[in-house]
């Protein structure tokens, strides 16, 4: 696949749908106001916590590490050790939106 990457298309249609998004990358956290809370599933994480996501805006990160994203694209690409492109066609195929400008 090849062509220009609309991000801002992928990350809106992603935050119209954010808790089933960050619910999908993080099925053991919880909603605590306008955040999702979580073990982070890239490392050996005991506790939920260190890891939040807010819904409103995408942004989040491990507390623990320091690692952070600012979109729910980026937040797909860290989780799954994606590049930010493969990252974001795949959150748009799984919302039925085309990726690309």
């Amino acid at each position: 696949m090849s062509g220009r990457i609309d991000f801002e298309r992928v990350n809106r249609a992603a935050l119209q749908n954010a808790e089933a998004v960050v619910r999908s990358f993080l099925p053991d956290g919880r909603r605590e106001g306008a955040e999702w809370v979580a073990r982070n599933p890239t490392r050996p994480d005991h506790r939920p916590g260190s890891l939040k996501c807010n819904l409103t805006t995408g942004k989040g990160a491990d507390f623990a590490t320091g690692d952070r994203w600012g979109d729910l694209v980026g937040m797909a690409a860290y989780l799954k050790g994606l590049p930010q492109r493969e990252a974001a066609i795949r959150l748009a195929e799984a919302l039925g939106v085309n990726p690309f400008a």
